[in-house]
This record gives C-alpha cells, sequence and structure tokens, in this order.
C-alpha cells in the first residue's frame, strides 16, 4: 500500500486534462469591469445632477450628504440585483494584513410580512462590524466593541462571484468608536491627500493649470503554486505557509531555465482562468510570466490611481486563491515558502501624475519640464535618505526577513539606484558643471543653464536595489508578496510629501530674498544632491562589500524586524505623521504593537508546528527504525554469528539514537524558551525573545533531521512506506 505522500505525488501527477480544456481566454474589452459599478455604469442608473454631484465629490473628496447616498444605494442595489447579487458587505482591509466582510442580504420583510428588497443610503454609508475583534494595538478594549465602517466613493463597488453566489461589495475604511483608523485604506487616504496637496503646491512653480496630483502605483504580484494534494501532505504549509522541514531538490533553479521559460499548460489555464475573472473585477492584468524559482510566477497589472492600484491588489490576492482551487492548486504568498530558492516579492512601481496627464518622474522635452522632472526625482531621493528607516520598518515581518538579502531579493539597506547617466547628471547638478554636449539624437534636455543633457533611455535595471528609478517611476521592490502596499506606499507618500513641503519653504524664502525663481530651485536641488548623496548605490547590493560599505556611508542595515519597526515610534516620526494628519501618536504606536505582536504569533505558530512534527511524526518512525534494527541484530545475535556481523546495525542505532534524542531535547527546550518568553508582559522585548531566543532553535532541530535522513539514506533504509512519513522532501 502506498504512503500518504507517494499517493499525493500520485495524485498531482494524474490530475486530468480537461479540467485545462474548459478554460478559454476571453476578449479583454467584452468583460472588463463587468462586475463592477463604473462610472459609465453609473451614468445608466443615477440621474444626470446626481451622477455630475457624485464625480465632483470624488474628485474633490468632499463628503456625500444621506440624501444623495439614498439615491445612490437605490441605483448600486438596482444594479447589483439585475446582475444576480443577493447580499452585500461593506468590504475592508483591517490590521490582520487580509480583508474582510459582513454579508447581509437586501430582502427585508415588510409590515405585511411579505418581503422586499430594501438597500438604504444609511446601509451604504456606514455598517458597524466588532471593533474589538481586529487587531487595534490597544485603541479598543474587549468591552468596548463599538467600530464603523464607512464607504470609500473613489474605489468602486463591485460583485464577487463564488459558487455560492453574488455579492455586492462596497469598499470601506474602518474606524474606532472614538476616530481612531483601524485599518490601512484610512490612513493611505490621508497620505494620498497629503501627497497631492505638497506636490501640487511645489508643481505650480512650473504649470499653474495643475491643480491635482495624483500618485500611481503598478504592483508586480509574485507567487509559488502547488498541487493541493502535495500542500495537504504538509503540515507545515499548511500551518505556516513554508516548508520547515526538509532539502534543496536536486534540480532547483542553478540552470536558470524556468525564468521567463515556457508556461506549463496545467498553470497557464489557471492563469487565464484568473485573468478572466480579474478583468470582470476590473483589475487590468497585462503581464504572466514564469519567476526564477521552480513553481514560481507572476502577473502584473497595468498603472492604477494608487488607492484603487491597492483595493485591486488586495481583491486579486483573493481572486488567487479561489481560482487555484478550481485547478487543484494551491497558491503560496508566502515571501520564502521553500528554503534554498529565491522568495517571492510583490514590487511596487510608484509615480505621479498630474491631473493634465503629465508624469512628474518622466523626463520631458522642455527646460522647464526637465528642471520639473529634477525637482520631484531629487526630493524623492532626498525624502527616502531622511526617512530610510521608515522605508525598511515599512516592508518588515516575520515572513519577509527570509527573503531580504538572500542573495535573491534587495538587501535590508535602503539605498536608491539611478543608473549611471542620471547618477552622472546629479552629479554635474552638484558641481554647477556646464553641460555636456551629447551627439546621440536621442537627446531628451534641450539646454538649460547648468542642466546637463538627458539622454532617451537613462537607467538600466539593478535587481539588487531596494529602491530603484527605472526611466519614470521608482520601483520599491522590498515589499513583501504576502504584503498590504498600503503600508509602505503610506510611509513613501507620507515622506516625499513632507519633503515637497520643506522644499518649497526653502524656495520661497529664496525667492522672497529676489533670487529668481529657476535659481532658487537649482540651489536647493543642488544642497539635497549633496546632502543625500550617500544613499545612491549603482552596484551590487547582495555583496559583502556593500554591507561593509554601506556603513561607512551611515546608512543602516537592520536585519530582524523587531528592531527595524522601532522607528514608527520615534518622536520625529511621531510629529511626522501627525503633521501630516495620517496618523495619530496613538495610532502610531497602536500600529507598533500590532506589527510586533503579528511577528511573535507567527513565531509561535512555527516553533509549535516544528515541536508537534518532531515529536509525533519525525521521532516515532526513527523509533520504528531502531526497532527494526534491533531485532535484526537480535536475530543474527540468537544465530550465534560474531559481533563484527552485526556491529554496523549497532553503530547505526547508536546514531540515529543519537539524533534522535537530540532533536526532542531541542524540541523541549524551544518549549521552554517558548514559555519563558510568553511570560514576558512588554511586546517588543517579547518579540525580541522570540526572534534572539526562541528561532534559533528552528535550524538546531532541521540540521538534527537532516542527519537522520542522511542516515537513512546512506544505509537505504528498506522501509519506504514509513520514510516517506518523516516529510522531508
Amino acid at each position: 500500500m502506498s504512503s500518504p505522500r507517494f499517493k499525493a505525488a500520485e495524485l498531482a501527477i494524474s490530475r486530468p486534462m480537461e479540467d485545462m480544456e474548459k478554460v478559454e481566454s476571453l476578449k479583454a474589452t467584452s468583460i472588463y469591469g463587468k462586475n463592477v459599478f463604473t462610472n459609465a455604469k453609473m451614468k445608466d442608473y443615477l440621474s444626470k445632477s446626481t451622477h455630475k454631484e457624485l464625480v465632483q465629490i470624488i474628485d474633490e473628496g468632499t463628503k456625500i450628504s444621506r440624501e444623495l447616498a439614498d439615491q445612490i444605494a437605490q441605483a448600486m442595489k438596482t444594479w447589483a440585483i439585475s446582475n444576480g447579487a443577493t447580499h452585500y458587505t461593506h468590504w475592508f482591509q483591517p490590521l490582520t494584513g487580509t480583508t474582510a466582510e459582513k454579508h447581509d442580504a437586501f430582502f427585508e420583510p415588510d409590515e405585511n410580512g411579505e418581503a422586499i428588497e430594501k438597500f438604504t443610503g444609511d446601509a451604504l454609508a456606514q455598517q458597524e462590524p466588532d471593533a474589538s475583534s481586529f487587531p487595534s494595538g490597544g485603541i479598543r478594549n474587549t468591552f468596548e466593541a463599538r467600530g464603523y465602517t464607512a464607504w470609500d466613493p473613489s474605489s468602486p463597488a463591485f460583485i464577487f462571484e463564488t459558487a455560492a453566489g453574488k455579492t455586492l461589495c462596497i469598499p470601506t475604511v474602518f474606524v474606532s468608536y472614538t476616530g481612531e483608523s483601524l485599518d490601512y485604506k484610512a490612513p493611505l487616504l490621508k497620505a494620498i491627500e497629503a501627497i497631492d496637496k505638497a506636490a501640487t503646491d511645489v508643481v505650480q512653480y512650473f504649470d499653474k493649470s495643475v491643480t491635482k496630483v495624483n500618485a500611481s502605483l503598478g504592483i508586480e504580484q509574485e507567487y509559488f503554486l502547488v498541487d493541493l494534494s502535495l500542500f495537504h501532505a504538509r503540515p507545515d504549509l499548511q500551518i505556516a505557509g513554508r516548508t520547515l522541514f526538509g532539502h534543496m531538490s536536486a534540480k532547483g533553479q542553478q540552470l536558470e531555465d524556468h525564468y521567463f521559460g515556457a508556461i506549463p499548460e496545467r498553470v497557464l489555464a489557471y492563469m487565464v482562468d484568473l485573468e478572466n475573472e480579474a478583468l470582470k473585477l476590473g483589475i487590468p492584468l497585462k503581464t504572466r510570466h514564469n519567476e526564477v524559482a521552480p513553481s514560481q510566477f507572476e502577473c502584473a497589472p497595468m498603472y492604477e490611481e494608487i488607492n484603487l492600484a491597492i483595493d485591486h491588489n488586495q481583491l486579486l490576492m483573493n481572486l488567487m486563491e479561489q481560482v487555484a482551487v478550481r485547478h487543484h492548486f494551491k497558491v503560496l504568498l508566502h515571501e520564502k515558502p521553500y528554503s534554498g530558492i529565491n522568495g517571492s516579492g510583490k514590487h511596487n512601481n510608484w509615480s505621479l501624475i498630474t491631473n493634465t496627464g503629465v508624469n512628474l518622474l518622466s523626463p520631458g522635452k522642455t527646460p522647464k519640464n526637465n528642471l520639473m522632472f529634477l525637482t520631484f526625482f531629487v526630493n524623492t531621493i532626498k525624502a527616502v535618505y531622511e526617512h530610510a528607516d521608515l522605508l525598511r520598518a515599512s516592508i518588515a515581518s516575520h515572513s519577509n526577513d527570509h527573503r531580504l538579502g538572500a542573495n535573491e531579493a534587495p538587501p535590508a539597506i535602503i539605498s536608491i539606484f539611478l543608473g549611471s547617466q542620471l547618477d552622472e547628471i546629479l552629479e554635474e547638478v552638484e558641481s554647477a558643471r556646464v553641460a555636456k554636449k551629447v551627439k546621440n539624437d536621442a537627446n531628451l534636455w534641450h539646454g538649460i543653464p547648468k542642466i546637463p543633457d538627458l539622454k532617451l533611455d537613462n537607467t538600466d535595471r539593478n535587481r539588487t536595489s531596494p529602491f530603484a528609478f527605472t526611466g519614470n517611476k521608482f520601483e520599491f521592490r522590498a515589499v513583501g508578496s504576502s504584503a498590504n502596499s498600503a503600508l509602505p506606499m503610506i510611509v513613501l507618500n507620507a515622506i516625499v510629501a513632507n519633503q515637497l513641503i520643506e522644499f518649497k519653504t526653502e524656495v520661497d524664502k529664496q525667492i522672497k530674498k529676489g533670487t529668481k525663481k529657476d535659481l532658487a530651485l537649482l540651489n536647493v536641488i543642488r544642497r539635497y544632491i549633496k546632502e543625500s548623496k550617500a544613499i545612491r548605490f549603482e552596484g551590487n547590493g547582495y555583496s559583502e562589500e556593500w554591507a561593509i560599505e554601506a556603513e561607512t556611508r551611515g546608512l543602516s542595515n537592520i536585519k530582524s524586524t523587531p528592531k527595524a519597526l522601532d522607528v514608527y515610534v520615534k518622536e520625529e516620526n511621531l510629529a511626522l505623521f501627525e503633521k501630516l494628519g495620517i496618523y495619530s501618536k496613538r495610532e502610531s504606536e497602536a500600529r507598533h504593537e500590532i506589527l510586533l505582536e503579528n511577528f511573535f504569533k507567527k513565531l509561535q505558530i512555527e516553533a509549535r508546528v516544528i515541536g508537534e512534527v518532531v515529536t509525533s511524526q519525525i521521532a516515532p518512525v526513527c523509533f520504528i527504525y531502531q526497532n527494526e534494527l534491533i531485532e535484526n541484530v537480535r536475530g543474527l545475535k540468537d544465530l550465534g554469528l560474531p559481533k563484527e556481523s552485526y556491529s554496523s546495525q549497532i553503530n547505526l542505532v547508536e546514531r540515529i539514537s543519537k539524533h534522535t534524542n537530540l532533536i526532542l531535547e531541542k524540541a523541549e527546550e524551544m518549549r521552554q524558551a517558548r514559555k519563558r518568553a510568553n511570560t514576558i508582559e512588554d511586546t517588543r522585548e517579547l518579540a525580541i525573545a522570540y526572534d534572539e531566543i526562541v528561532k534559533p532553535y528552528f535550524d538546531e532541530i532541521r540540521y538534527h533531521v537532516n542527519k537522520l535522513e542522511k542516515i537513512i539514506d546512506d544505509n537505504k533504509w528498506p522501509l519506504p512506506k514509513l520514510r516517506e512519513l518523516l516529510f522531508l522532501r
């Protein structure tokens, strides 16, 4: 009889092809936004005056009256029900890192006991989930349950469809009874408002017609696929999201043949199905390909306004899970589900776009536009330099710690890659040298005093840089694959907004003293270039030499999450978020507490899984093997054979016994360390204890388990069905 692992492998290999044949790529233009209450659909269901008022409110960010909300609710209900929806929900993003929803039926009984379909403006605008049941970092006590979700009209409602039915989902913020934000969306909207105001004020130096600046975002999503049967054969994958035991396959990624290779047919069927469902929800997925590691893939949408881009990414992760089950796959979004091969990231491509359609991080074709580009380009660099530790904190997590700096992903040192030409240009601007003549016909810079020419293809790509300029945007590559991008984008938009405010203050001072505007701009830009030079690095971010050089430059290299998160509660950062109206001091401190709790709780889970697998699966199998060997020795001895006839078996028993006892001993020591750590009341100290005292046992236990496996391999243990129970491969 085959072992459970062999059965799982057999099932994975024999998946029927018919499932793949049922999926066909649909024409994007025929399904895009089908399940979204888009602006065009609003026009069909709302009066002209109501629609105009709603669009104006969304553009200006003003409040919606309850009378208008009632009209919109009726239109939304009519559209949703006509498309098969039976329930509605406020869809929000609590500080769990996932999304949340509570479904209510459209129907209510009337006074005559008849069923009627009802959905009011009050139900659209506000709901009341239990705030104490979500992470709050101490903002809400268990007995203080009241919290509110409030409609975000800037992100369109959509219908989410499952085999069980269709639900109207209304994107919302989540706040406490006392008004503190308990989610990712509320502070993100505030950060978007801050960057809009600060960037618009600065862009007025160049173009008075600009009245709004939108932060733009494109999120590349990496992920792994594993067959469901193989996933269910691994308790560590099921519970912890990553393999806690095992060793490398003979063939990993060393041949470099998976990246951009032909997509396996079964995986392609999944991708096509995912794209069809995503397009119906208005998620503009455009790219799909194999990633570097075996069974690793990537999808990427087109760029969108940042709030919508993040909503879509959260929705996409839910959708990936749902569609995967239809194809007998499990999606792994953990940053490092398998040791020894590349992990997964979520590259955040960020830029600033004016309401006139100009990308402020794209070099232009006139002197004015290029000075404008230089202004926003250098201010972003200066912001990252001044607040590198905040950016590092924004991507810190237990799972991302496994990925950062692992010769595959950006290191924990925050640096910026610009490309040789842009780096040289900043050097020239800083030293005030006259622009060199460039013979290349692709010049974009048409001659502004003291500013050098800029060529069309101004950067190469540096995969080792955590924050790289890639032509007309910055790519924040250190974000983890399972993360909600709202947190790093809150920080990035906040620090750039703060920097632009300071920049405008300094430029205005010079203008007030009589300096001409362009010269005032260049004076401040030149100083910023000099002050932020240490953050610019064009070399290999994976190298040990860079870690040494970064230290001499004064750049931080914070490798553990608990210490990285300390920066959130530094006085200057508490003040920065308060000044911009993004977080109150209490909200910042609460998030610090929640992130620390998330860190040590994930380590708790992993420690318990390791302990349970060792004691309930690995050790018992080793004891079975020992007994088989002992019986063999006893039989040989009973035959009267000399000791040398069975000395190798005795030696084998001793070696197995040694490592088995050690894994049990270390597992018990780890359990005791965990118990001691759990007595620590201070959350930060508790997180550090788990990181520095409990986690090291993981590697010690794995070392002895790997030794046991090698012993079994070397001696060709004749009990493969028991060997399979070790779950080592």
